[in-house]
Protein backbone atom coordinates (compact mmCIF):
# COMPACT_ATOMS: atom_id res chain seq x y z
CA UNK A 1 0.00 0.00 0.00
CA UNK A 2 1.73 3.29 -1.03
CA UNK A 3 1.69 5.89 2.03
CA UNK A 4 -0.17 9.21 1.96
CA UNK A 5 3.18 11.35 1.27
CA UNK A 6 4.46 8.59 -1.57
CA UNK A 7 1.52 8.76 -4.48
CA UNK A 8 2.82 10.90 -7.20
CA UNK A 9 1.16 13.37 -8.21
CA UNK A 10 -0.96 13.50 -11.10
CA UNK A 11 -3.38 15.35 -13.13
CA UNK A 12 -6.96 13.67 -11.93
CA UNK A 13 -8.67 14.98 -9.25
CA UNK A 14 -7.24 12.93 -6.11
CA UNK A 15 -10.87 12.45 -3.81
CA UNK A 16 -10.49 11.06 -0.35
CA UNK A 17 -13.73 9.19 0.87
CA UNK A 18 -14.25 9.83 4.88
CA UNK A 19 -16.22 7.09 6.42
CA UNK A 20 -16.57 6.02 10.00
CA UNK A 21 -17.92 2.72 9.30
CA UNK A 22 -15.46 -0.46 8.80
CA UNK A 23 -14.74 -2.03 5.51
CA UNK A 24 -14.91 -5.56 5.68
CA UNK A 25 -16.95 -8.94 4.67
CA UNK A 26 -20.06 -7.08 6.60
CA UNK A 27 -20.80 -3.77 6.07
CA UNK A 28 -23.66 -1.56 6.82
CA UNK A 29 -25.03 1.36 4.65
CA UNK A 30 -22.18 4.01 4.60
CA UNK A 31 -19.33 1.78 4.07
CA UNK A 32 -21.30 0.63 1.41
CA UNK A 33 -22.13 3.58 0.04
CA UNK A 34 -18.31 4.96 0.14
CA UNK A 35 -16.82 1.75 -1.70
CA UNK A 36 -19.06 2.14 -4.45
CA UNK A 37 -18.36 5.74 -4.23
CA UNK A 38 -14.91 4.75 -5.20
CA UNK A 39 -15.50 1.86 -7.88
CA UNK A 40 -17.70 5.09 -9.47
CA UNK A 41 -15.22 7.53 -9.35
CA UNK A 42 -11.99 5.11 -9.86
CA UNK A 43 -11.90 5.22 -13.62
CA UNK A 44 -12.13 9.39 -13.60
CA UNK A 45 -9.79 10.41 -10.43
CA UNK A 46 -7.61 8.60 -7.66
CA UNK A 47 -9.22 7.79 -4.66
CA UNK A 48 -8.63 6.73 -1.26
CA UNK A 49 -11.01 5.55 1.16
CA UNK A 50 -9.91 6.04 4.48
CA UNK A 51 -11.63 4.42 8.02
CA UNK A 52 -11.25 5.30 11.44
CA UNK A 53 -12.69 1.53 12.36
CA UNK A 54 -11.05 -1.73 10.72
CA UNK A 55 -10.38 -2.09 6.75
CA UNK A 56 -9.61 -5.91 5.92
CA UNK A 57 -10.82 -5.13 2.21
CA UNK A 58 -8.38 -4.50 -0.58
CA UNK A 59 -8.87 -3.01 -3.79
CA UNK A 60 -6.62 -2.63 -7.40
CA UNK A 61 -8.54 0.27 -8.02
CA UNK A 62 -8.28 2.50 -5.11
CA UNK A 63 -6.50 2.93 -1.44
CA UNK A 64 -7.79 1.85 1.63
CA UNK A 65 -6.25 3.18 4.91
CA UNK A 66 -7.17 2.59 8.26
CA UNK A 67 -6.60 6.31 10.50
CA UNK A 68 -7.12 5.62 14.24
CA UNK A 69 -9.84 7.55 15.83
CA UNK A 70 -8.66 11.84 16.72
CA UNK A 71 -5.09 11.19 14.85
CA UNK A 72 -4.99 14.15 13.34
CA UNK A 73 -1.40 13.71 12.50
CA UNK A 74 -2.33 10.92 10.57
CA UNK A 75 -5.18 12.52 8.59
CA UNK A 76 -3.29 15.45 7.66
CA UNK A 77 -1.38 13.28 5.39
CA UNK A 78 -4.26 12.24 3.29
CA UNK A 79 -6.16 15.66 3.75
CA UNK A 80 -2.64 17.25 1.98
CA UNK A 81 -2.82 14.25 -0.73
CA UNK A 82 -6.45 15.35 -1.67
CA UNK A 83 -8.10 17.85 -4.11
CA UNK A 84 -11.72 16.84 -2.63
CA UNK A 85 -12.73 15.37 0.45
CA UNK A 86 -16.39 13.72 0.53
CA UNK A 87 -17.51 13.34 4.61
CA UNK A 88 -19.81 11.06 5.90
CA UNK A 89 -21.47 11.47 9.45
CA UNK A 90 -18.46 12.48 12.48
CA UNK A 91 -15.78 12.94 10.37
CA UNK A 92 -15.37 16.80 11.09
CA UNK A 93 -15.20 15.88 14.85
CA UNK A 94 -13.31 12.80 15.01
CA UNK A 95 -10.92 14.91 12.78
CA UNK A 96 -10.77 18.16 13.46
CA UNK A 97 -7.97 18.58 10.62
CA UNK A 98 -10.74 17.78 8.06
CA UNK A 99 -12.98 20.31 9.63
CA UNK A 100 -10.35 23.24 8.88
CA UNK A 101 -9.36 21.72 5.36
CA UNK A 102 -9.10 24.26 2.66
CA UNK A 103 -9.73 21.81 0.26
CA UNK A 104 -13.01 21.67 -1.71
CA UNK A 105 -15.56 19.70 0.57
CA UNK A 106 -18.49 17.36 -0.25
CA UNK A 107 -20.66 16.26 2.08
CA UNK A 108 -22.95 13.12 1.96
CA UNK A 109 -26.30 13.70 3.51
CA UNK A 110 -28.05 10.49 2.12
CA UNK A 111 -29.03 9.76 5.90
CA UNK A 112 -30.66 12.01 7.85
CA UNK A 113 -29.05 11.37 11.32
CA UNK A 114 -30.62 13.98 13.48
CA UNK A 115 -34.04 12.59 12.57
CA UNK A 116 -32.72 9.40 13.23
CA UNK A 117 -31.78 10.25 16.69
CA UNK A 118 -35.10 11.21 17.63
CA UNK A 119 -35.82 7.94 17.50
CA UNK A 120 -32.79 5.61 18.58
CA UNK A 121 -32.48 7.09 21.57
CA UNK A 122 -36.55 8.03 22.80
CA UNK A 123 -36.23 5.18 25.03
CA UNK A 124 -33.83 7.02 27.19
CA UNK A 125 -33.68 9.27 29.95
CA UNK A 126 -34.28 12.57 28.61
CA UNK A 127 -31.43 14.46 29.28
CA UNK A 128 -29.45 11.54 27.42
CA UNK A 129 -31.93 11.83 24.43
CA UNK A 130 -31.38 15.54 24.11
CA UNK A 131 -27.83 15.78 24.32
CA UNK A 132 -27.54 13.43 21.25
CA UNK A 133 -29.84 14.77 19.10
CA UNK A 134 -28.26 18.37 19.74
CA UNK A 135 -25.00 16.64 18.93
CA UNK A 136 -25.93 15.30 15.69
CA UNK A 137 -27.73 18.22 14.87
CA UNK A 138 -24.47 20.94 15.98
CA UNK A 139 -22.68 18.42 13.71
CA UNK A 140 -24.77 18.50 10.71
CA UNK A 141 -25.43 22.34 10.74
CA UNK A 142 -21.27 22.38 10.58
CA UNK A 143 -21.05 20.50 7.68
CA UNK A 144 -24.03 22.36 6.35
CA UNK A 145 -22.04 25.70 6.78
CA UNK A 146 -19.19 24.56 5.43
CA UNK A 147 -19.43 21.90 2.55
CA UNK A 148 -18.85 23.11 -0.99
CA UNK A 149 -21.33 20.46 -2.43
CA UNK A 150 -23.96 18.07 -0.70
CA UNK A 151 -25.30 14.95 -1.88
CA UNK A 152 -29.27 13.51 -0.55
CA UNK A 153 -31.24 10.89 -1.77
CA UNK A 154 -34.59 11.53 -2.61
CA UNK A 155 -36.99 14.71 -3.82
CA UNK A 156 -38.20 14.88 -0.30
CA UNK A 157 -34.67 15.11 1.17
CA UNK A 158 -33.40 17.65 -1.23
CA UNK A 159 -36.96 19.50 -0.06
CA UNK A 160 -35.36 18.97 3.80
CA UNK A 161 -31.71 20.08 2.84
CA UNK A 162 -32.66 23.33 1.07
CA UNK A 163 -34.83 24.56 4.46
CA UNK A 164 -31.68 23.67 6.34
CA UNK A 165 -29.55 25.27 3.81
CA UNK A 166 -31.59 28.22 3.36
CA UNK A 167 -32.13 29.07 7.25
CA UNK A 168 -27.93 28.76 7.95
CA UNK A 169 -27.70 31.65 4.73
CA UNK A 170 -26.54 29.12 2.36
CA UNK A 171 -29.02 30.29 0.07
CA UNK A 172 -27.82 33.53 -0.52
CA UNK A 173 -26.89 36.11 -3.81
CA UNK A 174 -23.54 34.54 -4.35
CA UNK A 175 -25.45 30.91 -4.62
CA UNK A 176 -28.31 31.91 -6.39
CA UNK A 177 -26.38 33.68 -8.90
CA UNK A 178 -24.58 30.46 -9.78
CA UNK A 179 -27.70 28.64 -9.89
CA UNK A 180 -30.52 29.84 -9.26
CA UNK A 181 -31.94 26.44 -9.08
CA UNK A 182 -29.58 25.13 -6.54
CA UNK A 183 -28.48 21.89 -8.46
CA UNK A 184 -24.68 23.23 -8.13
CA UNK A 185 -24.81 23.22 -4.65
CA UNK A 186 -27.43 20.01 -3.83
CA UNK A 187 -27.66 17.11 -6.15
CA UNK A 188 -29.89 13.89 -5.49
CA UNK A 189 -27.50 10.93 -5.80
CA UNK A 190 -29.10 7.70 -4.44
CA UNK A 191 -28.16 4.58 -2.70
CA UNK A 192 -27.71 2.10 -5.60
CA UNK A 193 -27.88 -1.30 -7.08
CA UNK A 194 -24.83 -3.40 -8.59
CA UNK A 195 -24.62 -3.51 -12.29
CA UNK A 196 -24.01 -6.85 -12.03
CA UNK A 197 -27.29 -9.92 -12.09
CA UNK A 198 -28.11 -11.53 -8.55
CA UNK A 199 -26.95 -14.54 -8.93
CA UNK A 200 -27.40 -17.86 -6.26
CA UNK A 201 -24.38 -19.38 -5.09
CA UNK A 202 -25.95 -21.70 -2.24
CA UNK A 203 -29.25 -22.03 -0.45
CA UNK A 204 -29.57 -20.05 2.23
CA UNK A 205 -33.01 -19.78 3.66
CA UNK A 206 -35.30 -23.02 2.42
CA UNK A 207 -34.18 -26.14 3.36
CA UNK A 208 -31.04 -24.57 5.33
CA UNK A 209 -33.17 -22.34 8.23
CA UNK A 210 -34.35 -25.29 10.88
CA UNK A 211 -39.02 -24.79 10.46
CA UNK A 212 -38.08 -22.92 6.88
CA UNK A 213 -39.35 -25.97 3.79
CA UNK A 214 -38.01 -26.26 0.51
CA UNK A 215 -41.36 -25.60 -0.92
CA UNK A 216 -42.24 -22.41 1.19
CA UNK A 217 -43.40 -18.82 1.02
CA UNK A 218 -40.90 -17.07 2.35
CA UNK A 219 -41.30 -12.93 3.57
CA UNK A 220 -37.53 -11.50 3.82
CA UNK A 221 -36.87 -8.48 6.00
CA UNK A 222 -33.47 -8.10 4.56
CA UNK A 223 -31.72 -5.52 7.63
CA UNK A 224 -30.90 -4.80 10.77
CA UNK A 225 -34.71 -4.41 13.68
CA UNK A 226 -33.92 -0.62 14.48
CA UNK A 227 -36.01 1.62 16.49
CA UNK A 228 -37.93 3.92 13.44
CA UNK A 229 -38.90 0.59 11.98
CA UNK A 230 -41.94 -1.69 13.28
CA UNK A 231 -41.32 -5.26 12.93
CA UNK A 232 -44.15 -5.53 15.65
CA UNK A 233 -46.99 -5.27 12.94
CA UNK A 234 -45.52 -7.35 10.78
CA UNK A 235 -45.25 -10.19 13.02
CA UNK A 236 -48.68 -9.75 14.27
CA UNK A 237 -49.68 -10.22 10.70
CA UNK A 238 -47.81 -13.16 10.33
CA UNK A 239 -50.05 -14.73 13.05
CA UNK A 240 -53.27 -13.65 11.53
CA UNK A 241 -51.55 -16.08 8.44
CA UNK A 242 -50.42 -18.94 10.51
CA UNK A 243 -53.61 -20.61 10.90
CA UNK A 244 -54.70 -20.93 7.20
CA UNK A 245 -51.19 -20.53 6.09
CA UNK A 246 -48.53 -21.98 8.01
CA UNK A 247 -46.10 -22.43 4.60
CA UNK A 248 -46.00 -18.91 4.74
CA UNK A 249 -42.54 -17.94 6.70
CA UNK A 250 -41.09 -14.53 7.83
CA UNK A 251 -36.89 -14.38 8.01
CA UNK A 252 -34.79 -11.12 9.35
CA UNK A 253 -31.65 -10.80 7.99
CA UNK A 254 -29.50 -9.18 11.01
CA UNK A 255 -31.04 -9.13 14.25
CA UNK A 256 -27.61 -8.12 15.98
CA UNK A 257 -25.40 -5.30 13.98
CA UNK A 258 -21.66 -6.88 13.43
CA UNK A 259 -20.19 -3.21 14.80
CA UNK A 260 -20.02 -2.62 18.87
CA UNK A 261 -21.11 1.42 17.91
CA UNK A 262 -24.43 0.64 17.00
CA UNK A 263 -26.24 0.30 20.31
CA UNK A 264 -29.09 -2.92 21.07
CA UNK A 265 -32.07 -1.55 19.18
CA UNK A 266 -35.47 -1.88 21.87
CA UNK A 267 -37.63 -2.50 18.94
CA UNK A 268 -35.52 -5.79 17.96
CA UNK A 269 -36.37 -6.98 22.07
CA UNK A 270 -39.87 -6.15 21.05
CA UNK A 271 -39.98 -7.67 17.87
CA UNK A 272 -38.48 -10.92 19.65
CA UNK A 273 -40.74 -10.59 22.69
CA UNK A 274 -44.13 -10.57 20.70
CA UNK A 275 -43.46 -13.40 18.36
CA UNK A 276 -43.05 -15.16 21.07
CA UNK A 277 -46.59 -13.83 22.59
CA UNK A 278 -48.19 -15.00 19.77
CA UNK A 279 -46.61 -18.17 19.42
CA UNK A 280 -44.57 -17.93 15.91
CA UNK A 281 -41.44 -17.97 17.03
CA UNK A 282 -39.99 -20.57 15.13
CA UNK A 283 -42.56 -21.53 13.20
CA UNK A 284 -43.27 -18.64 11.40
CA UNK A 285 -41.30 -15.91 12.31
CA UNK A 286 -36.98 -16.54 12.26
CA UNK A 287 -34.39 -14.28 13.17
CA UNK A 288 -30.86 -14.86 12.47
CA UNK A 289 -28.85 -13.91 15.07
CA UNK A 290 -25.61 -12.55 13.13
CA UNK A 291 -24.99 -10.33 10.23
CA UNK A 292 -24.57 -11.46 7.28
CA UNK A 293 -21.83 -11.15 4.75
CA UNK A 294 -22.49 -8.04 2.18
CA UNK A 295 -21.32 -11.03 -0.73
CA UNK A 296 -23.74 -14.09 0.47
CA UNK A 297 -26.55 -11.23 1.00
CA UNK A 298 -27.82 -12.29 -2.59
CA UNK A 299 -28.09 -16.32 -1.34
CA UNK A 300 -30.54 -15.11 1.20
CA UNK A 301 -32.86 -12.03 -0.93
CA UNK A 302 -33.06 -15.12 -4.16
CA UNK A 303 -34.18 -17.53 -1.35
CA UNK A 304 -37.41 -15.17 -0.60
CA UNK A 305 -40.59 -14.25 -2.29
CA UNK A 306 -41.56 -11.00 -1.48
CA UNK A 307 -39.38 -7.97 0.69
CA UNK A 308 -41.36 -6.35 3.59
CA UNK A 309 -40.50 -3.21 5.43
CA UNK A 310 -43.01 -1.60 7.94
CA UNK A 311 -42.40 1.59 9.87
CA UNK A 312 -44.88 3.93 11.94
CA UNK A 313 -45.27 7.66 10.69
CA UNK A 314 -42.52 10.00 12.02
CA UNK A 315 -40.20 12.49 10.47
CA UNK A 316 -37.49 10.01 10.28
CA UNK A 317 -40.06 7.88 7.78
CA UNK A 318 -40.93 10.58 5.62
CA UNK A 319 -37.38 11.70 5.04
CA UNK A 320 -35.80 8.07 5.02
CA UNK A 321 -34.42 6.16 2.24
CA UNK A 322 -34.61 2.56 2.91
CA UNK A 323 -31.85 1.06 1.06
CA UNK A 324 -32.90 -2.77 1.76
CA UNK A 325 -35.62 -1.99 -0.48
CA UNK A 326 -32.93 -1.78 -3.24
CA UNK A 327 -31.70 -5.50 -2.41
CA UNK A 328 -35.29 -6.52 -2.75
CA UNK A 329 -34.83 -4.94 -6.19
CA UNK A 330 -31.97 -6.48 -7.05
CA UNK A 331 -33.03 -9.91 -6.25
CA UNK A 332 -36.58 -9.30 -8.53
CA UNK A 333 -38.50 -8.95 -5.16
CA UNK A 334 -41.85 -7.24 -5.21
CA UNK A 335 -42.02 -5.15 -1.70
CA UNK A 336 -45.28 -4.82 0.72
CA UNK A 337 -44.46 -1.87 2.58
CA UNK A 338 -46.20 0.19 5.31
CA UNK A 339 -47.15 3.95 3.43
CA UNK A 340 -45.53 7.13 4.13
CA UNK A 341 -42.29 7.15 3.00
CA UNK A 342 -39.86 7.67 -0.50
CA UNK A 343 -40.68 3.99 -1.86
CA UNK A 344 -44.19 3.71 -0.87
CA UNK A 345 -44.28 6.22 -3.44
CA UNK A 346 -42.44 4.22 -5.99
CA UNK A 347 -43.94 1.01 -5.21
CA UNK A 348 -47.73 2.34 -5.55
CA UNK A 349 -47.08 4.77 -8.53
CA UNK A 350 -44.90 1.54 -10.28
CA UNK A 351 -47.10 -1.46 -9.13
CA UNK A 352 -43.99 -2.94 -8.10
CA UNK A 353 -45.54 -4.50 -4.83
CA UNK A 354 -48.13 -3.56 -2.26
CA UNK A 355 -48.25 -0.54 0.23
CA UNK A 356 -50.34 -0.35 3.55
CA UNK A 357 -51.44 1.78 6.20
CA UNK A 358 -48.74 1.91 8.71
CA UNK A 359 -49.32 -0.32 12.00
CA UNK A 360 -52.43 -1.86 10.25
CA UNK A 361 -52.07 -5.85 10.41
CA UNK A 362 -55.24 -7.11 8.86
CA UNK A 363 -54.21 -4.96 6.08
CA UNK A 364 -50.54 -6.71 5.69
CA UNK A 365 -51.39 -9.78 6.06
CA UNK A 366 -54.04 -9.64 3.26
CA UNK A 367 -52.04 -7.66 0.60
CA UNK A 368 -49.35 -10.82 1.45
CA UNK A 369 -51.72 -12.90 0.63
CA UNK A 370 -52.74 -11.83 -2.35
CA UNK A 371 -49.47 -11.32 -3.78
CA UNK A 372 -48.28 -14.65 -3.01
CA UNK A 373 -51.99 -16.62 -3.94
CA UNK A 374 -52.55 -14.70 -6.89
CA UNK A 375 -50.17 -15.42 -9.98
CA UNK A 376 -51.18 -12.87 -12.20
CA UNK A 377 -50.78 -10.22 -9.49
CA UNK A 378 -46.94 -11.58 -8.37
CA UNK A 379 -46.02 -11.70 -12.23
CA UNK A 380 -46.78 -8.09 -12.75
CA UNK A 381 -45.38 -6.82 -9.47
CA UNK A 382 -42.23 -8.85 -10.60
CA UNK A 383 -42.35 -7.54 -14.21
CA UNK A 384 -42.40 -3.64 -12.44
CA UNK A 385 -39.38 -4.32 -10.65
CA UNK A 386 -37.82 -5.43 -13.96
CA UNK A 387 -38.31 -2.27 -15.45
CA UNK A 388 -37.65 0.13 -12.48
CA UNK A 389 -34.78 -1.37 -11.19
CA UNK A 390 -32.32 -0.22 -13.90
CA UNK A 391 -32.71 3.67 -12.58
CA UNK A 392 -31.12 2.63 -9.32
CA UNK A 393 -28.00 1.18 -11.21
CA UNK A 394 -24.82 3.41 -9.35
CA UNK A 395 -23.18 3.93 -12.50
CA UNK A 396 -26.72 6.31 -12.40
CA UNK A 397 -27.44 7.15 -9.03
CA UNK A 398 -23.68 8.35 -8.37
CA UNK A 399 -23.67 10.36 -11.58
CA UNK A 400 -23.51 13.83 -9.71
CA UNK A 401 -21.05 12.72 -7.48
CA UNK A 402 -18.94 11.92 -10.43
CA UNK A 403 -19.06 14.89 -12.47
CA UNK A 404 -18.61 16.89 -9.72
CA UNK A 405 -14.72 15.25 -8.34
CA UNK A 406 -14.61 15.54 -12.61
CA UNK A 407 -14.77 19.29 -12.52
CA UNK A 408 -14.60 20.59 -8.59
CA UNK A 409 -15.05 23.65 -7.77
CA UNK A 410 -15.36 25.91 -5.01
CA UNK A 411 -18.88 26.95 -3.59
CA UNK A 412 -19.38 30.46 -4.76
CA UNK A 413 -20.19 31.48 -1.09
CA UNK A 414 -17.47 30.09 0.31
CA UNK A 415 -15.81 33.28 1.37
CA UNK A 416 -19.39 34.96 2.52
CA UNK A 417 -19.58 32.26 5.08
CA UNK A 418 -16.37 32.51 6.18
CA UNK A 419 -17.22 36.10 7.06
CA UNK A 420 -20.43 34.62 8.98
CA UNK A 421 -20.97 33.62 12.55
CA UNK A 422 -23.44 31.15 10.90
CA UNK A 423 -19.61 28.99 10.15
CA UNK A 424 -18.36 28.89 13.99
CA UNK A 425 -22.12 29.11 15.36
CA UNK A 426 -21.28 25.96 17.97
CA UNK A 427 -18.22 28.16 19.49
CA UNK A 428 -19.82 31.53 19.04
CA UNK A 429 -23.23 29.31 21.11
CA UNK A 430 -20.76 28.22 23.63
CA UNK A 431 -19.94 32.06 24.68
CA UNK A 432 -22.72 32.69 24.72
CA UNK A 433 -23.44 29.97 27.13
CA UNK A 434 -21.13 31.52 29.68
CA UNK A 435 -21.65 33.98 32.66
CA UNK A 436 -21.16 37.43 32.20
CA UNK A 437 -17.26 38.48 33.20
CA UNK A 438 -13.94 38.96 32.12
CA UNK A 439 -14.00 35.47 30.80
CA UNK A 440 -16.67 35.44 28.24
CA UNK A 441 -15.17 38.77 27.23
CA UNK A 442 -12.02 37.57 26.38
CA UNK A 443 -13.58 34.12 24.72
CA UNK A 444 -15.52 36.93 22.73
CA UNK A 445 -12.69 38.87 21.86
CA UNK A 446 -10.29 35.55 20.72
CA UNK A 447 -13.84 34.85 18.48
CA UNK A 448 -13.99 38.81 16.60
CA UNK A 449 -10.58 38.49 16.26
CA UNK A 450 -10.13 35.20 14.52
CA UNK A 451 -13.59 36.45 12.44
CA UNK A 452 -12.54 39.43 11.33
CA UNK A 453 -9.42 40.85 13.00
CA UNK A 454 -9.05 44.55 15.03
CA UNK A 455 -11.36 46.13 12.25
CA UNK A 456 -14.37 43.71 13.75
CA UNK A 457 -13.25 44.20 17.46
CA UNK A 458 -13.30 47.82 17.15
CA UNK A 459 -16.65 47.04 15.47
CA UNK A 460 -18.28 45.54 18.72
CA UNK A 461 -16.96 47.60 20.82
CA UNK A 462 -18.33 50.60 19.28
CA UNK A 463 -22.05 48.56 19.32
CA UNK A 464 -21.50 47.75 23.05
CA UNK A 465 -20.66 51.33 23.93
CA UNK A 466 -23.83 52.64 22.03
CA UNK A 467 -25.87 50.20 23.81
CA UNK A 468 -24.31 51.09 27.30
CA UNK A 469 -25.15 54.43 26.24
CA UNK A 470 -28.88 53.99 25.58
CA UNK A 471 -29.11 52.21 28.52
CA UNK A 472 -28.57 55.32 30.42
Amino acid sequence: MIHADETPRTARTRVLLITGDPIRSRMAGPAIRVWNMAEQLAPFCDVRIVSWKRIERTSDRFGLHHVPEYDDTAMAAHEKWADVIVVQGMSFRIFPVIARTEKIVVADLYDPFQLEQLEQNKHEERPVWEEEVWKAVSLLNQQLARADFFLCATDRQRDLWLGNLSALGRLNPATYASDPNFDRLLAIAPFGLPAEPAVRTRAAIKGVVPGIAADDKVLIWGGGIYNWFDPVTLIEAMAILAPSRPDIKLFFLSTAHFNPDVPEMKVATDAIARARELGVYGTNVFFNDGWVEYDDRVNYLLDADLGVSTHPIHAETRFSFRTRILDYLWAGLPVVSSDGDAFADLVRSTGCGRVVAPQDAAALAAAVRELLDDADSLDVARRAVAEIREQFRWERTLAPLVEFCRNPAVAPDRGTMRRSPIADRGGFERILAMPRGRRRDLALLVHYLRRGGLALVREKLAERRARVTSDD
